[in-house]
């Protein structure tokens, strides 16, 4: 059974930092491309960030520069580090796991996504 568990969201002060960790199992980790999306209340799922199997990265443009995808094969995890953060970045936080290295920013083309993770940045 394939489980995705998101972790370290939070209430946060703009400007500050926070780092979502998102542990995967029951799947082959280091196989799968992994996406965070986000999804403020009233609105649709946004695609944040996404790195695929063999490490290549795609961060939307509204958080270039302030937020990494990272991960850990060995951990079976994927990280979101999230530094000077907006009141506009408040949002529940989901990952995500896809096979294929295409489609990336397109949320119904993901397999698997975990229980959401709240983020709330407060001005």
């Amino acid at each position: 059974q394939v489980q995705l568990v998101e972790s370290g969201g939070g209430l946060v002060q703009a400007g500050g930092s926070l780092r979502l960790s998102c542990a995967a199992s029951g799947l082959t980790f280091s196989s799968w491309t992994v996406g965070w999306f986000r999804q403020a209340p009233g609105k649709e799922r946004d695609f944040v960030a996404t790195i695929s199997s063999e490490g290549s990265i795609l961060h939307t443009d509204s958080v270039k520069g302030r937020f990494t995808i990272s991960r850990d094969n060995a951990k079976n995890t994927v990280y979101l580090q999230m530094d000077s953060v907006k009141p506009e970045d408040t949002a529940v936080y989901y990952c995500a796991a896809k096979r294929l290295t295409t489609d990336w920013t397109i949320p119904s083309r993901y397999a698997y996504w975990g229980q959401g993770t709240q983020v709330t940045v407060s001005s």
